[in-house]
């Protein structure tokens, strides 16, 4: 059920970081590390598994709203998650190379 604005002491405005502000440049991250940043924690911070199935829900949006600002890195092994950083930014990171075929 709907609740009227005024039972809320403050309604600030629902601004999310921007990768740029979130990420460290020469830095790659798992969706679970990017959801404990977004909230302010550390990226190794212990959270309980409900908590962050919560953090999970908002991170995977925000992921693909700011795909175009990021590069993903496949697992390393089949235990692994992907892992995600800053396109452009850090040595090797194939988003600084042309496509050789062009």
């Amino acid at each position: 059920m709907p609740v009227s604005k005024s039972e809320f002491d403050s309604l600030p405005p629902c601004d999310f970081y921007t990768p740029a502000e979130l990420l460290e440049d020469d830095q790659m991250y798992t969706v679970y590390e990017i959801a404990r940043l977004l909230q302010g924690l550390d990226p190794d911070a212990e959270i309980d598994e409900g908590t962050e199935d919560v953090l999970l829900d908002w991170t995977i949006p925000w992921i693909m709203n700011n795909a175009d600002d990021l590069v993903v890195a496949e697992p390393r092994t089949d235990n692994e998650p992907a892992h995600y950083g800053l396109k452009g930014t850090a040595d090797g990171d194939e988003s600084d190379v042309g496509d050789e075929n062009e």
